[in-house]
């Protein structure tokens, strides 16, 4: 259950930001072509790699999007926002405004998504569907069951399933077509469990997960469910912007880089980082 909340931040170079409040979710590696991203994550057997954001750009974002899901593929940039009555999935070039949107009717409440080719799939928290999009006009085409909280979700294209998060320190593996359960992997770093796995971002066979409501996101292995990197994200807006701020996000790969595209809840801001060693 995700209840509002107010946690101190830790000020690392950049202003800190207030970390909120709620409902979380996610984005996916969608139908990104090959480049840098492929590689295999670093670590050595139990070694979790320290890291931190760098950043290489700034962009703007919509200070009214409730930040659930985001992911990039080819020059598209998608998005998904929460909050019954406010819920939505957004598409258009990086940086610029949306050239598409679609708004989720009440009582739903939006979550992750993840881009699959011609079709898009849109959780919802806990409602008990999961929407399925056409992915260019973002126009509905059916609904499905989906028996969990959802949280985050992301597509791994080379093994043709879905990554989903709910909250907890297990990865669930589903069926692409039908989101039908077909395993699950326990997250762990140092053998200790990692909870609050939220928005995800799959990157061959790593997955980016942002860990609620932490300014944190780690890197798991998603064939063993072992963290191999830890990276600090300190909150990015100065002290007027997180005072309307909420919890950190949105996390996106971009596609021939190794680059991510970093946002929040009601940010005004994006960012476009690499990871570094700390």
């Amino acid at each position: 259950m995700r209840l509002a909340l107010v946690l101190p931040v830790a000020v690392v170079a950049l202003a800190g930001g207030m970390l909120v409040h709620s409902c979380e979710t996610s984005g996916g590696a969608g139908n990104r072509g090959p480049g840098p991203h492929g590689r295999a994550a670093a670590g050595v057997g139990g070694e979790v790699e320290q890291l931190r954001v760098e950043v290489v750009e700034i962009l703007p974002h919509d200070p009214k999007a409730f930040t659930q899901g985001l992911e990039m593929t080819g020059g598209t940039l998608y998005e998904s926002t929460g909050l019954v009555g406010q819920s939505s999935v957004r598409a258009g070039p990086l940086g610029k405004s949306p050239a598409v949107r679609a708004d989720l009717p009440s009582p739903l409440f939006g979550e992750g998504i993840t881009v699959m080719g011609a079709t898009l799939w849109q959780l919802t928290w806990q409602n008990g569907i999961a929407v399925e999009r056409d992915a260019r006009t973002l126009a509905e085409l059916r609904r499905v069951p989906y028996r969990d909280e959802g949280w985050g979700v992301c597509h791994q294209r080379h093994r043709d399933r879905l990554v989903t998060s709910n909250g907890s320190s297990r990865l669930t593996f589903r069926d692409p077509g039908t989101l039908a359960k077909t395993g699950d992997v326990a997250v762990t770093a140092h053998g200790e469990p990692v909870g609050r796995l939220n928005e995800l971002e799959c990157v061959g066979d790593t997955v980016y997960a942002n860990v609620w409501p932490a300014d944190r996101i780690v890197r798991i292995d998603a064939n063993t469910g072992r963290v191999t990197g830890d990276i600090d994200a300190p909150a990015l807006l100065s002290a007027a912007e997180k005072s309307r701020a909420h919890v950190l996000n949105g996390i996106a790969a971009v596609p021939g880089t190794d680059q991510f595209l970093l946002t929040g809840k009601s940010w005004p801001k994006m960012f476009r980082v690499a990871f570094v060693p700390r």
